[in-house]
């Protein structure tokens, strides 16, 4: 299993921070990885909400479907997936420090088939990958662009 921590800081509250990442549909905006999320669960975000995710990784489109596990508003949101070719649990957290968020992404992969046997390079792309993501959810945040 592969597993990475990646964190940074975003000068903007909490309640803002949570507010995009809480925002399935709209991670397109922000991560580069992100074909399109979409809720396919009836009602408000929260434990036991579905969605089906859809995104590019190695040049290969990877179609997941995943619940949330973990939801504490302005704090923490976790996915596992529950179908797809790349099992995963990812979280993230967030913390208020001086100045704006702590924002704290952890993720756990279990390839599968082509993947599995290139375990150790997944994990440090997918590594790469979320901080190139959070590095870009930082600017917009910080330029008021989400």
């Amino acid at each position: 299993m592969g597993e990475a921590e990646v964190s940074i800081t975003i000068n903007r509250s909490v309640e803002d921070v949570f507010a995009v990442i809480s925002n399935f549909e709209h991670n397109a905006e922000w991560s580069s990885a992100t074909v399109e999320d979409k809720i396919t669960s009836p009602g408000p975000i929260g434990v036991g909400a579905s969605a089906h995710l859809v995104s590019k990784f190695l040049g290969r489109r990877i179609e997941n479907d995943a619940e949330i596990t973990e939801f504490e508003p302005n704090r923490r949101v976790t996915m596992r997936s529950t179908s797809g070719p790349i099992p995963f649990r990812g979280s993230m957290t967030l913390d208020p420090v001086e100045g704006g968020t702590r924002v704290k992404a952890t993720f756990e992969l279990e390839p599968g088939g082509f993947f599995k046997v290139a375990e150790p390079i997944v994990t440090r792309m997918a590594k790469r990958q979320f901080e190139s993501d959070l590095a870009n959810l930082k600017d917009l945040m910080e330029a008021h662009a989400l």
